[in-house]
């Protein structure tokens, strides 16, 4: 599987733009960040991407994992994060202590 190399200057509504297309082909998508900015960024693209594709009655899921990598002869840790399409289903709100509260 191919995966999309994010970054901390990565545009997050671009990435969801290339997240959505892949999982509206029913494709998974493979992220990469490497750094605390770059994870941020991936994050609210998978969210913006959510927004995108769930009126069309498609969910997805996200897998994160660790991949050791190696950058001009260094070793680095990058975040994998897994998109995957899942069938939409009725969501409900399930509260939690405070001022959260959760789709599920």
């Amino acid at each position: 599987m191919d995966y999309l190399k994010v970054s901390s200057k990565s545009s997050p509504a671009s990435v969801a733009g290339a997240i959505a297309g892949m999982i509206k082909d029913n494709r998974p998508v493979e992220l990469q960040a490497i750094g605390a900015g770059a994870v941020n960024q991936s994050v609210k693209a998978i969210a913006i991407a959510r927004g995108f594709i769930v009126p069309s009655g498609v969910d997805i899921t996200c897998t994160p994992s660790f991949q050791d990598i190696d950058i001009n002869g260094e070793k680095r840790t990058a975040i994998r994060l897994i998109v995957t399409p899942v069938k939409a289903g009725p969501s409900s709100s399930v509260s939690l202590p405070g001022d959260y509260s959760v789709l599920v």
